[in-house]
C-alpha cells in the first residue's frame, strides 16, 4: 500500500466497515454480460482512488447520529455517479492518463467513453430507486442536473479572461462542489427530515468541495502527472481560465495579459504552463487561490465544531485539512 492509500484509509477508517459494503454493491451492479462492458468497467474500476465522496456520505451519517441499513447503498450510488463525471471529464478534457491508468477515451475512444458514463449513471440511478426513501434519488438527481449544467458553463467559458472570482467560484461549485455537498447532506438526513442538520452538512460539503476544486486547479499548474497521477496541464490546453490564472491576468500588465492570451490559444504549443509561468505572476496566483480554498476549509470546520465529538467528526474534520494539503 502506498503511503498516499494509507493516508486515506486512516482518514475513513470510523466508516471502513460501510466502505467495504459500498465496494461490494458496485461490484454487483456493474455485472455485465457483454464481454465489452465487462472490461471496461474492470477498467474504470482502477478510477476508485480516494472515495472522499462516498466516504462522507457514512461520516455525515456517523457524525449526525443518524447511520442507516442504507447508507452504504446511497454511497454507492455516489462513487457510481463520480466514476460516470470522470469518465466524461476526461472526454472533455482529452486527459490521457487517470490513477496512473490510461483513461476510457485514452484506452478505446471518446464515443465509448460517453457510453460508459451513461452506463454508469444508469446503474446509479436504478440503484436509488430500489431505496425505501426517494431523497436519494430526489438530491442526487438535482445534484447530476448542476454538475451537468456547471460543465456546460464552463464549456461556453473558454478563454474568459474577464471572468470575475464569483463567476469562478459558481462555475466550479457547480461542477464539483454540488456532488460533496449532496454526499454529506443525504448521510446526514436520509431517509428524511432533519432539515436543519442536513443543511449544515450540506454547507460543509459545499465549502469542502470547492477547496477542493480551487487546490485541484492548482495543482493542474504545479504538479506532475507522476505526482497527481492524472494528466496535468489539460485546464491551459482546453481554455479554461481558472482562479490562478484569473488573479495573475487581473495584475498583469498589458503586455502580460496579450502574453497569457496568446499562450492559452495560439495552436500547437509545447509546455504552456511552463511558458505561462514565465509570462506572468502565476505562482502569486496559485498563492491566492490556495488562499481562498483555506478560508473555504475554515468555514467548513466550522459547519462541524458543534456536533458531538467522535471519530467521525475527527475524521471529517481530518478531511478538511487533507484536502487542503493534498498533492494527488
Amino acid at each position: 500500500m502506498t503511503s498516499q492509500a494509507a493516508q486515506v484509509k486512516e482518514l475513513t477508517a470510523p466508516v471502513a466497515d460501510g466502505l467495504a459494503r459500498m465496494k461490494e454493491t458496485i461490484a454487483h451492479e456493474l455485472r455485465e454480460q457483454s464481454p465489452a462492458v465487462r472490461e471496461m468497467v474492470e477498467h474504470v474500476g482502477r478510477f476508485q482512488g480516494k472515495q472522499l465522496r462516498a466516504a462522507l456520505v457514512l461520516l455525515s451519517g456517523e457524525a449526525t447520529g443518524n447511520t442507516t441499513d442504507e447508507h452504504a447503498s446511497i454511497a454507492a450510488v455516489v462513487e457510481m455517479i463520480h466514476l460516470a463525471t470522470l469518465v466524461h471529464d476526461d472526454v472533455l478534457d482529452g486527459a490521457k492518463v487517470r490513477r496512473r491508468v490510461a483513461c476510457v477515451n485514452h484506452r478505446w475512444d471518446n464515443q465509448t467513453a460517453v457510453l460508459l458514463g451513461d452506463f454508469l449513471y444508469a446503474r446509479a440511478f436504478a440503484v436509488s430507486t430500489d431505496l425505501s426513501s426517494r431523497l436519494c434519488s430526489r438530491v442526487l438527481s438535482e445534484a447530476t442536473r448542476r454538475i451537468c449544467v456547471g460543465e456546460i458553463e464552463q464549456a461556453a467559458g473558454r478563454y474568459d479572461f474577464e471572468a470575475t472570482q464569483e463567476r469562478y467560484e459558481w462555475v466550479a461549485g457547480a461542477k464539483t462542489a454540488t456532488l460533496y455537498a449532496a454526499a454529506c447532506e443525504l448521510g446526514a438526513r436520509y431517509p428524511g427530515g432533519r432539515d436543519e442538520l442536513g443543511a449544515k452538512m450540506r454547507q460543509f460539503g459545499w465549502d469542502l468541495g470547492l477547496a477542493f476544486q480551487i487546490i485541484d486547479d492548482c495543482l493542474d499548474l504545479t504538479s506532475s502527472e507522476a505526482e497527481a497521477g492524472k494528466s496535468v496541464g489539460t485546464d491551459v490546453e482546453d481554455g479554461k481560465v481558472t482562479l490562478p490564472v484569473l488573479w495573475a491576468y487581473r495584475h498583469a500588465s498589458e503586455a502580460e495579459r496579450a502574453a497569457i492570451r496568446d499562450l492559452y490559444t495560439t495552436p500547437g504549443l509545447s509546455e504552456r504552463v511552463a511558458r505561462l509561468r514565465r509570462a506572468c505572476r502565476l505562482d502569486a496566483g496559485v498563492e491566492f487561490a490556495r488562499q481562498r480554498a483555506d478560508s473555504l476549509i475554515a468555514a467548513a470546520l466550522a459547519s462541524v465544531r458543534e456536533l458531538p465529538s467522535s471519530p467521525a467528526r475527527r475524521s471529517l474534520e481530518n478531511i478538511a485539512s487533507f484536502v487542503l494539503a493534498r498533492s494527488f
